[in-house]
């Protein structure tokens, strides 16, 4: 576990260690983990150039308006757009594009328990936002996130180090109950990234777990059971379990600003904010220390070494390839392209 003392005091030294001026994009900013973690970035980061994506303007501007009072010396814009839609996901893309020629982090956070909801563009809403958003937005903007000349970083909150079992048949997991469903998208969300890792390895990428946090996400959920389990979970769970909003960015900050999670080219120019004490190069999902795809759990640590063989397994049976292909399916379906022009 690394300690919130060693979060904390890595946070604060961003100042001291990385240049001024960092670009960071927050989709899904405007609740929950990204809304947390943004503030925490206003806080630390000298005048950071931020853009929130999502769909909420009022709480954007309330959100835009905390930061500046945080950070004066920053600048924070905010893009509304649906990104559960390819095509809009496409438009943001080229707005950063057209503003920005390097990006520091992309931080994805979107997401929704709207199971039974499908998009206009005939995708399920809830694996949609987490398998083709995220990589969407992650192929669009790869190039500036290489042609950034210091930290490279790509952060995704899901359900990290919760890995399992995928049914090729069902790869959205329409239909299953919600932890088999988690299971199998954690392993997905864990190859996209491993697959991205491949293909930009001066990056790094990180796949988190925040633990129970206070959040937006089941604003879409429908149906009694599904009613039932939030209630049960809001009641009885969350008082018990639940990160502090506090901790949750602090700690978010650090997975998306540390250098315990470098990637795996080129790390000593892109590898964050220097490890003093006792934080050392956390361990890659393929089992290699600074390999520069990390699932990691909601204290910081690698995921398990069950579930760095069942990643594997996924890559040496197929399965890893038949998961791409799926996603660029769809991408050329939807957009025509498998990376927006």
């Amino acid at each position: 576990m690394v300690a919130l003392s060693e979060v904390t005091a890595s946070n604060e030294r961003i100042s001291s260690t990385l240049p001024p001026g960092l670009v960071a994009v927050f989709v899904g900013g405007t609740s929950g983990v990204g809304e947390y973690t943004v503030k925490k970035l206003a806080k630390y980061v000298p005048k950071p150039k931020v853009y929130i994506i999502g769909r909420s303007q009022e709480a954007a501007d309330r959100i835009v308006d905390e930061c500046r009072q945080l950070n004066p010396g920053g600048t924070f814009e905010f893009i509304k757009a649906d990104v559960s839609l390819l095509k809009s996901v496409d438009d943001v893309c080229r707005q950063l594009k057209s503003k920005e020629t390097q990006i520091n982090i992309l931080f994805q956070s979107q997401g929704s328990m709207g199971f039974a909801r499908t998009t206009p563009e005939g995708l399920p809403l809830a694996s949609c936002l987490i398998m083709h958003s995220r990589l969407r937005f992650i192929l669009n903007l790869l190039p500036l996130l290489q042609n950034a000349s210091s930290l490279r970083r790509v952060i995704s909150v899901q359900a990290a180090t919760c890995e399992g079992p995928i049914d090729l048949n069902n790869i959205p997991g329409q239909g299953f109950p919600l932890r088999k469903w988690r299971d199998q998208v954690a392993s997905v969300q864990s190859l996209l990234l491993g697959e991205a890792v491949r293909r930009a390895p001066s990056v790094s990428f990180v796949h988190t777990v925040p633990g129970l946090v206070k959040s937006s996400i089941a604003r879409d959920a429908e149906g009694l059971g599904m009613s039932i389990l939030i209630g049960i979970s809001r009641l009885v769970l969350e008082p018990l379990l639940q990160t502090p909003s506090l901790e949750c960015g602090e700690r978010h900050l650090f997975l998306a600003t540390s250098a315990m999670y470098v990637p795996g080219q080129d790390s000593a120019t892109a590898a964050g904010v220097s490890l003093e004490g006792p934080l050392s190069t956390a361990r890659g999902s393929d089992g290699q220390t600074g390999s520069g795809m990390y699932s990691v759990d909601n204290k910081g640590e690698s995921a398990s070494h069950k579930v760095e063989t069942l990643l594997a397994k996924f890559r040496k049976d197929g399965t890893a390839e038949k998961v791409w292909d799926y996603i660029m399916r769809d991408f050329k379906r939807i957009t025509g392209t498998e990376v927006a022009a």
